[in-house]
């Protein structure tokens, strides 16, 4: 029997109740709803456990742990749950990334013990949108990548994620992980890129989470010897295309607020700031 208000382990019998919490930010949620309608919430398949927290007997908010750890849903009740939970059980997560107020909330409790962050970006717009821009003209040349151009997307995932997070994917375990991950996304029809005449990535981007609600788009990266030559507008309109044409009626991003150039271009396309993230990077 179930107290009043309680945190507890998820099983698997629990999954329509996590989906109906789940379901009440889909945008937001992106993320943790595409892994969970895949993986359920066995721990081993969906990479971590799945917190939740209960009032009056009702699971009312959630929290990933895994790679991430990410508040979803959670009220100040909850993060306080969810925060001595995660003290208790150490640090395994590279990051705690999730709507920038209970991820702060969630940061200021679990900071004196899990500090110092290697960084905090404290405010990371997240962005939105249902059309695609009447004024930039999708770029013809970004197309799906194919299962045997991997070995040349690769490199510029890896760039991207390096200069993005400041540290190398293929640190630790020699980068299987994020090989497995990026393989995955070109698998699955959802990496795209715009190659130049060598057959070098020009432009990238991935949709990297996929309900039939809403889509994550990710990753988006141009080749140094590119930048400021007008490849990111029209590439992100072209992706932007692929996403509400076959994946789902809504498109969303979060970009850090100090990224000036991308924020432009993403508003140039037509996304429009509703809210906000925040990420504490290990």
């Amino acid at each position: 029997m179930l107290t009043q208000t309680t945190s507890r382990v998820l099983e698997p019998s629990d999954l329509d109740a996590a989906l109906a919490v789940l379901d009440r930010e889909p945008v937001t949620n992106a993320f943790v709803t595409s892994r969970v309608q895949i993986a359920g919430l066995d721990p081993w398949r969906l990479g971590g456990e799945m917190w939740g927290w209960y009032e009056d007997g009702i699971l009312t908010s959630l929290c990933y742990a895994g790679a991430n750890l990410v508040p979803i849903c959670a009220g100040p009740r909850a993060v306080r749950a969810f925060a001595e939970r995660a003290r208790r059980s150490g640090r395994r997560c590279s990051s705690i990334v999730g709507p920038s107020g209970p991820t702060s909330d969630l940061w200021r409790l679990l900071e004196p013990h899990w500090g110092p962050a290697r960084e905090v970006r404290r405010h990371q717009p997240l962005m939105v949108t249902d059309r695609l821009p009447d004024d930039v003209t999708p770029d013809p040349y970004v197309r799906r990548v194919r299962k045997d151009e991997l070995e040349t997307i690769l490199p510029a995932c890896v760039a991207m994620f390096t200069e993005e997070v400041g540290v190398s994917p293929l640190a630790g375990d020699g980068g299987l992980l994020y090989q497995a991950r990026v393989a995955e996304l070109v698998g699955s029809g959802r990496a795209f890129a715009r190659f130049d005449a060598h057959g070098k990535v020009a432009f990238k981007a991935e949709i990297g989470a996929a309900t039939d609600r809403a889509c994550q788009i990710q990753g988006v990266w141009v080749a140094p010897e590119y930048r400021g030559t007008g490849l990111a507008a029209p590439g992100m309109a072209a992706v932007l295309r692929y996403a509400l044409a076959d994946v789902a009626p809504v498109a969303s991003l979060y970009v850090n607020d100090f990224n000036t150039a991308a924020r432009r271009t993403y508003q140039r396309v037509g996304f429009q700031e509703v809210g906000a993230f925040m990420s504490v990077l290990f």
